[in-house]
């Protein structure tokens, strides 16, 4: 038996209270999205996003963490990732000191197996959160296939079950967001036990939006400018496309340069650096700077 989405999720079963409470957070989810996150809270199912670097994925747990006011447990995926390392560990230095330490003083030896030498991993938080919480499983594509089986079967009830402890089972149903890249494709079994969604870059409007409220000080016409690039830099045969972090810290490193008496389309090169990570993704942008930011 599972536990209750807890009274916070209730609250944002509304679509459109659910859009304003991530705007007031600067998250400006499209329908699409919307209607995802929305599904997966009033069902109570685990939320799959996939998608290129930088689109928001992340970020979504992030701010429904704050819009719960949960707190975010992050388990972050990588190749050799155990259920140990996932759900919970003995501390045996600690328990072989403490044995050391009753033999030294000629005492029983307590119970090595209490709650003090237990240490806590990402889904054993998550299930014995008190308030509930919103669990972050990031590029879980990185994990092994056999890390994922053991994830499918947490994610069906979610209950631990400790040999020394017993069976632990979550007073609130966490609020489970699973990223992926696509580094490897998913098994079937764990995507049909998700609520899937793909997020695409955003278009033109929900990318000045996304500007207008990370990079404070930034004009309507600089913003325009700036969208009109990123959107027609990502139709390149780049080795990375930009994302919404980038293209946000683009404009605040233009914006910084601007503050210092360049003009836009100069301010746009010289932060370059901020958008583009890749050698020649960027020799290819230099070769297209005019095209791409006009002239001073």
């Amino acid at each position: 038996m599972t536990g209750h989405p807890g009274p916070a999720v209730g609250g944002l079963l509304d679509e459109e209270r659910l859009a304003t409470a991530l705007g007031r957070e600067g998250y400006f989810a499209d329908e699409g999205l919307l209607t995802a996150v929305h599904l997966a809270l009033r069902l109570g199912r685990p939320l799959l996003l996939e998608g290129e670097p930088g689109v928001g994925k992340t970020e979504i747990a992030a701010v429904l963490s704050r819009v719960l006011d949960r707190e975010l447990i992050r388990l972050q995926c990588f190749e050799g990732l155990d259920s140990g390392q996932a759900l919970y560990e003995w501390d045996y230095p600690k328990q072989l000191l403490k044995a050391r330490a009753a033999e030294t003083h000629g005492q029983d030896i307590a119970d090595l197996y209490a709650e003090e030498f237990l240490l806590q991993r990402p889904l054993l938080r998550a299930v014995r959160s008190e308030h509930g919480a919103v669990l972050l499983i990031d590029e879980i594509d990185r994990a092994d296939s056999e890390f994922e089986a053991f994830l499918l079967e947490f994610l069906s009830d979610f209950q631990i079950t400790i040999p020394e402890l017993g069976t632990l089972r979550a007073r609130w149903t966490p609020v489970v967001v699973l990223t992926s890249n696509r580094t490897r494709e998913l098994h079937d079994a764990l995507k049909r036990r998700c609520l899937y969604h793909w997020i695409a870059f955003p278009d033109a409007e929900r990318e000045r939006a996304i500007l207008r409220a990370h990079v404070p000080g930034l004009e309507e016409v600089a913003a325009d400018r700036l969208v009109r690039a990123v959107q027609e830099i990502r139709t390149l045969p780049l080795v990375k496309r930009p994302g919404i972090a980038e293209s946000v810290e683009w404009a605040r490193g233009a914006l910084a340069l601007v503050d210092g008496g360049r003009a836009w389309p100069q301010a746009l090169r010289r932060a370059l650096g901020l958008l583009i990570k890749d050698e020649e993704d960027t020799r290819l942008l230099h070769g297209r700077a005019n095209e791409m930011f006009g002239h001073d």
